[in-house]
């Protein structure tokens, strides 16, 4: 699927279901399953350990817009080590999402994973992310 920005296309498609995990991808959760801190998180994201091992970036309750600085920050430094191989999974704050795959697009020049939920097969699936990809087959 494209979509036309500005005049660039950006692409993504989805890659095959791995058999088997591979034990150097890490998948970064960008913020912490709410209900977490009570121990009943309201969704259950194991099935994405089959994609690598999680990490998790931020607490549930944290917040961008009382001090976008120090989360930026922070951000920066838990992703400083993203490399091909992994994954963003895509939970909590919009506005945070958006400035974690900012930061990783910089750290990849535009190219990242990420793991998409399909709620009717009740299954992650890997998209690959080429932001800068021009050639249109």
């Amino acid at each position: 699927m494209r979509k036309i920005q500005n005049g660039f296309f950006s692409t993504f498609k989805c890659g095959p279901t791995p058999e088997k995990k591979d034990p150097k991808s890490i998948i970064y959760v960008i913020q912490e399953i709410p209900g977490t801190k009570e121990g009943k998180p309201k969704i259950n994201i194991i099935g994405a350990t089959s994609y690598g091992k999680l990490k998790f970036l931020l607490p549930e309750l944290s917040q961008i817009i009382f001090s976008p600085g120090p989360l930026i920050y922070k951000l920066r430094k838990n992703l400083k080590d993203f490399k091909k191989g992994d994954y963003l999974l895509l939970t909590g704050d919009p506005a945070i999402i958006g400035v974690a795959c900012s930061i990783v697009s910089d750290i990849t020049n535009g190219k990242f994973n990420l793991l998409k939920w399909d709620k009717q097969e009740r299954k992650y699936y890997p998209i690959e992310i080429d932001l800068h990809q021009k050639d249109v087959p």
